[in-house]
């Protein structure tokens, strides 16, 4: 997970079309559930290179390693 300091950093340096000023437990708020949200699609992704790594080396593996991630 990131931490309130990076969160707080990233946002402060962020240029955006207007000037916010939120509260730092607002900004945690935000970025958890950008993170929460983003999460299912980067999970899948790297499941995705994983099986195609997995595939490159051995193509019986990948097939039982996509079975399992597929039914899970």
């Amino acid at each position: 997970m990131i931490t309130k300091e990076q969160i707080t950093d990233t946002f402060i340096n962020l240029v955006l079309e207007e000037h916010y000023n939120f509260l730092e437990e607002d900004l945690v708020k935000l970025a958890e559930a950008f993170v929460k949200t983003a999460t299912p699609a980067i999970v899948q992704e790297e499941r995705k290179q994983c099986v195609k790594v997995v595939r490159s080396l051995n193509t019986f593996v990948a097939d039982k390693l996509q079975e399992i991630r597929d039914n899970a």
